[in-house]
């Protein structure tokens, strides 16, 4: 048996392992430099991947890493069969997969099937004419008799989401950049060819998928108009405040029926392999419900990756248990994989301006709610976003709206090491890194945290071990409630009862504990309160773990 048959055959004595898991995202570019060009690459994480399997992570999700002429930072891919030469080849690949696997750690990997790079060979075929092979592997349209794009809908990047193709005399789709085009999901040929992709990577030994806007994939082929949005619905939580595409209903380009048929296939490929997904819904008002229709039952996507946790207002108590009570109603058979930060939103230490008690308070909140975890990288120190110039910018969507919008290299410069040049995210006096590295983030770098136990890193260490000690965590049904700032989450099952209360805000507040409930053993460690007299006092950002 081969390192990638053990693999599958651990997976499949453990079908579940995905659900309550901690998955632990890198951004490759920023992870760490191995070769001193000043980009992270694939050697570089598995040169780190000790640190990640330190805190006790079930998995890590890596950011795309194909070939890629990298105009949105590996989210334009080119070729999806190999790794681009910035990161490495598919051989260190392949020793990263080994070395995880060895350290225990599950590798999902991000799969961009919505869209391509315009540099695609499968694009400049499809651009050509309208009669060769791959003539409708792209959404190609005719424009209006007026030389309009063919409808009003929107690039989340901005402006319209058509772009003019001088050549085919044709407009074509593309929900982001104009250099990524929209593949055609009404050609079933485009579907047959992305499900040998994700083939192509399982036979390779990945453990499963994080599908970058999962929902993007089928538009309306009728190409149907959106109509406008009230204004009090409109939010920034698909793209920001500045951009019109809030202002639209986002019936007929995104979220389709349609999809459900696709998703399907999909999984039925990856069954064989007990492997498993997290798909990224995009979508401000139905991301929820959508949510649960890609989940639902054993022949969809295992897990969607949620956005309500990266809203740009800190969760209140109110907020989070609204939030759990509408996933129980919009995806009670489904199963979410919740996040506070991520590469695309400012780091939530900032993004909530959250005081030290405050952001370990909620990461604790994050191991005791029901559903999937995802951290990124950096998290674990406690990093807030990086202030990055005008003239340091790469991040095109930040070039495009700036002052008002500054993008999301805030949240995306280089991990930090130790305190030495460049943060040890490359080594001695190399190439300057893609982004600067923070001046702010250098006295909260690894090295600097290790060993101490009251630091943000270790709080992180105890919170995760925490989850992986009770499965009711991990796995357990949960009922929960908001009393004003008083956050009260019961989870059962699983051989275990847990009693979780939260204090998110500034006052004191009490809660009433009936005999038989105790701290979990690991709650002290963690700093939370016990109960004296009958009731748990908290004071504010304070916390209880119970137990019975």
């Amino acid at each position: 048996m081969n390192k990638v048959e053990e693999a599958i055959a651990q997976r499949a004595a453990n079908p579940d392992w995905w659900r309550g898991a901690v998955i632990y995202q890198v951004y490759p570019r920023s992870y760490q430099d191995s070769t001193g060009d000043g980009v992270g690459d694939i050697a570089g994480i598995t040169a780190r991947l000790d640190h990640i399997a330190s805190l006790g992570v079930d998995a890590l999700w890596i950011s795309p890493f194909f070939k890629s002429p990298m105009k949105d930072f590996g989210y334009d891919v080119s070729d999806y069969r190999d790794v681009d030469p910035m990161f490495g080849s598919l051989a260190d690949f392949d020793a990263l997969i080994d070395r995880a696997h060895d350290l225990g750690l599950k590798v999902l990997i991000d799969l961009v099937l919505s869209h391509t790079s315009d540099q695609h060979p499968w694009f400049k075929e499809s651009r050509k004419d309208h009669t060769n092979p791959k003539a409708d592997w792209y959404v190609w349209a005719d424009a209006k008799p007026t030389g309009a794009p063919p409808n009003n809908w929107l690039s989340i990047f901005g402006g319209s989401a058509w772009q003019w193709d001088g050549g085919r005399m044709q407009y074509y789709l593309h929900n982001f950049l104009t250099s990524q085009p929209d593949l055609n999901f009404h050609c079933p040929a485009v579907q047959d060819e992305l499900l040998r992709v994700a083939e192509f990577w399982l036979e390779r030994g990945v453990d499963g998928f994080r599908l970058d806007t999962i929902n993007f994939y089928v538009h309306d082929a009728e190409l149907r108009d959106n109509p406008a949005l009230d204004p009090a619905l409109r939010n920034d939580q698909t793209a920001p405040a500045v951009n019109p595409y809030n202002w639209q209903e986002h019936l007929y380009d995104k979220s389709r029926p349609e999809n459900l048929a696709f998703l399907k296939r999909l999984r039925a490929v990856m069954k064989p392999y007990g492997a498993a997904a997290v798909g990224e819904v995009g979508d401000a008002q139905l991301g929820l419900e959508i949510l649960g229709q890609y989940t639902a039952g054993d022949d969809m996507m295992n897990m969607c990756y949620a956005f309500e946790l990266l809203a740009k207002d800190m969760p209140t108590a109110g907020y989070v248990a609204d939030t759990m009570h509408r996933v129980e109603r919009v995806a009670a058979d489904g199963w979410a994989c919740w996040a506070f930060s991520n590469h695309d939103v400012p780091r939530h230490i900032s993004r909530w301006n959250l005081s030290e008690e405050a952001a370990r308070a909620y990461v604790v909140l994050m191991m005791c709610l029901r559903g999937s975890a995802c951290l990124y990288q950096g998290e674990e120190l406690g990093l807030p976003e990086a202030d990055v110039a005008f003239e340091d910018l790469q991040d095109p969507y930040g070039i495009e709206f700036w002052p008002e919008f500054k993008g999301r290299d805030g949240c995306r410069t280089p991990m930090v090491w130790d305190a030495g040049v460049h943060g040890g995210f490359s080594h001695g006096n190399e190439a300057r890194p893609w982004l600067p590295v923070s001046a702010d983030h250098l006295p909260k770098a690894v090295a600097e945290q290790e060993g101490d136990p009251e630091a943000m890193l270790a709080h992180y260490r105890r919170a995760i071990a925490l989850r992986r000690a009770h499965a009711v965590l991990a796995k357990g049904a949960q009922e929960i409630e908001a009393q004003g700032d008083l956050l009260v989450i019961r989870r059962s099952g699983q051989g275990g009862e847990v009693l979780a209360l939260f204090n998110l805000g500034d006052g004191r507040v009490s809660h009433a504990v009936e005999a038989g409930w105790a701290p979990l053993p690991e709650a002290a460690g963690l700093g939370a309160a016990a109960p004296t007299g009958g009731k748990v006092d908290l004071g504010s950002w304070g916390f209880a773990l119970l137990g019975r």
